[in-house]
């Protein structure tokens, strides 16, 4: 009988295989003290309140007091979290975490009074405070804050709101308890006839399977568990919806997608017109539907067989130490500083790399300003994906890298509108690497399946995605009940029309829309449509152009929020505020889509 290899417990990592969070704390103990050091300087807030209009000397040291409580709340909430992902059966951990987030929400309650203090100086007076050097360095954010004069409220209406912050994510946090804790999806038989547990993690194995038999039986063995639960389903996103059209309301927005768009400075016209290029080229995707029904020899197609690679598998192994030197190789055009720094942090200690018992799954990266630019793994040798999971979070971390030794504190914090360009674009570099390496006609079309399955995945579906959220909004705006019936119907006329007429759709699919985390924090899935198709256009530009758009780029990264999103990727060569980089992501799409099929 073989031996079943079973994942090791945390102390079983090898130390070189786990990452070094001494950038951070050198122990637990050094955490405590910090945690009691920012617990006691909560205080210091009061001696400031009622002051702020006094002088700009007093409106400065303010400032500079908050920046400074909330770079030390950075640095502890950031080591609680990583120590708490790890292992998250580990008690002591998680209780850091819930003493953060409880410390952090007095701070806020704390902090409540600056913003609404800072609105009521006259505007006169606060120009002539600008004009002082003492504010030179919150001048940006002071200016900042003036766009949210009319929809900032008085100083006890602030405060309320401001203890509202736990309520207002209960019917997230009621959603993930269910969805993590409470479902239990059952079992599935896998091609060679063994039981696997079907969880969230192994449903998205289990599609990807080859036997098709095997894909049908984790889809309808999961959706089982969302249509038994869906009234409290469609409750918890309702109570979402609710809170995000109060919140807008209360703040004196035109509805919740404008003030979800506000803090970025982003136009709606932004969000809808990436809704209408990517229904304009949706006859590509639902050819290529169509390719791969034909090609996996298929009568009807199913969702349950979209992400099944068309290709057979490649027979790929690769270890840390190769993937790392292949992520480096095909970022080589971003130049030497880039990639030695890179491959200092993936070959030393920035890294968590392997799975272990309770650590949490799939990957993230989680920079900060004083600590290393870290990244969570669960890396497995034999998947390709995992290699471009790498270097996506590569992506993310060469971005606070950079952002944080080029910026202050209070401007390197980038936004999740620019996030996603940094980690996919490094995506866009290693594609292009492998394919100009491949060696025989299906190790490129398997590439170029990989290249179009990410394309559909974060531009047509969250774009899918984003007009579902825009749409359940305004139904709450307009007083239209928000119902699982309400729900499911709007569902299923997007499904009908992104996926086409000749798709078989099935009727538990309309549950979908009750089952996406992100939909839990309204308005930030259109950030991953954009984000790559300005990473496929500023890839472009990098690999084709020369020295100077290559030093627009690397300013992009060393940007951090120093501008407006919009004006950030502007000045790396890429304006959003125009639907040509959309368009141009959706025309490479389709001529991929042609390339695959000439292969096939």
């Amino acid at each position: 009988m073989k031996r079943v290899k079973r994942v090791p417990n945390r102390q079983q990592v090898a130390t070189e295989d786990t990452w070094d969070l001494t950038s951070l704390y050198s122990n637990d103990t050094a955490w405590e003290k910090a945690f009691t050091k920012l617990e006691k300087k909560i205080g210091g807030y009061a001696k400031f309140k009622g002051r702020l209009a006094r002088s700009a000397i007093t409106l400065a040291e303010c400032l500079k007091f908050d920046s400074e409580l909330d770079r030390l709340a950075e640095r502890i909430g950031t080591y609680a979290f990583l120590k708490s992902t790890e292992d998250q059966a580990n008690n002591a951990a998680q209780s850091m975490v819930g003493r953060y987030r409880n410390l952090a929400t007095r701070a806020g309650e704390a902090a409540s009074y600056i913003r609404p203090e800072i609105m009521t100086i006259p505007k006169v007076k606060l120009d002539k405070f600008l004009r002082s050097a003492s504010l030179e360095p919150f001048r940006l954010l002071i200016k900042r804050l003036i766009r949210f004069r009319k929809h900032t409220l008085n100083d006890s209406e602030e405060r309320l709101l401001a203890m509202q912050g736990e309520m207002s994510g209960a019917a997230g946090t009621i959603f993930r308890q269910l969805l993590d804790a409470d479902m239990k999806f059952g079992v599935v038989k896998d091609a060679d006839g063994h039981e696997i547990e079907l969880t969230n993690s192994t449903f998205s194995q289990l599609l990807h399977a080859r036997k098709r038999n095997v894909r049908k039986e984790a889809f309808h063995g999961y959706y089982n568990q969302f249509q038994a639960h869906e009234n409290t389903l469609a409750a918890a996103l309702a109570g979402s919806v609710h809170a995000d059209v109060y919140y807008a309301k209360v703040r004196g927005h035109q509805g919740a997608l404008p003030a979800a768009l506000f803090p970025d400075n982003v136009p709606v016209s932004v969000y809808d017109s990436l809704i209408d290029a990517v229904r304009a080229a949706l006859p590509a995707q639902h050819h290529y539907y169509d390719l791969r029904r034909r090609k996996m020899k298929l009568k009807s197609i199913h969702h349950y067989d979209t992400y099944a690679p068309i290709i057979p598998d490649l027979d790929i192994h690769r270890t840390w130490g190769q993937a790392v030197e292949v992520v480096i190789d095909s970022l080589e055009p971003l130049g030497s500083d880039y990639c030695e720094v890179l491959e200092s942090g993936l070959r030393g200690r920035w890294c968590d790399r392997y799975p272990n018992v309770g650590k949490q799954s799939g990957a993230f990266s989680c920079g900060s300003f004083d600590g290393d630019p870290y990244i969570l793994m669960n890396y497995q040798p034999t998947v390709l994906d995992h290699v471009f999971t790498l270097a996506h979070e590569a992506g993310h971390s060469m971005h606070s890298h950079y952002s944080s030794r080029h910026q202050p504190y209070e401007y390197y914090d980038y936004t999740i509108f620019v996030a996603e360009v940094a980690s996919t674009f490094n995506e866009q570099l290693l594609s292009r690497h492998l394919l100009d390496q491949a060696g025989s006609d299906k190790e490129r079309a398997y590439l170029l399946n990989r290249d179009i399955d990410s394309i559909r995945a974060t531009i047509i579906r969250q774009t899918m995605f984003a007009e579902f959220e825009k749409q359940i909004h305004e139904m709450a705006e307009c007083g239209e009940p928000l119902t699982v019936q309400s729900f499911k119907d709007g569902y299923r006329q997007l499904l009908e029309t992104y996926f086409g007429p000749d798709f078989s759709l099935d009727d538990q699919l309309s549950l979908e829309g009750l089952r996406i985390p992100h939909f839990y924090r309204a308005f930030y899935v259109y950030k991953y449509a954009t984000g790559l198709s300005a990473a496929i256009a500023l890839s472009r530009r990098v690999l084709e152009a020369g020295r100077k758009e290559l030093n627009a780029y690397l300013g992009f990264l060393k940007g951090g929020c120093s501008k407006d999103p919009l004006d950030l990727l502007k000045g790396a060569g890429v304006d959003m505020r125009k639907p040509a980089p959309v368009q141009k992501a959706l025309e490479q799409f389709q001529n991929m889509v042609k390339e695959l099929e000439s292969l096939l």
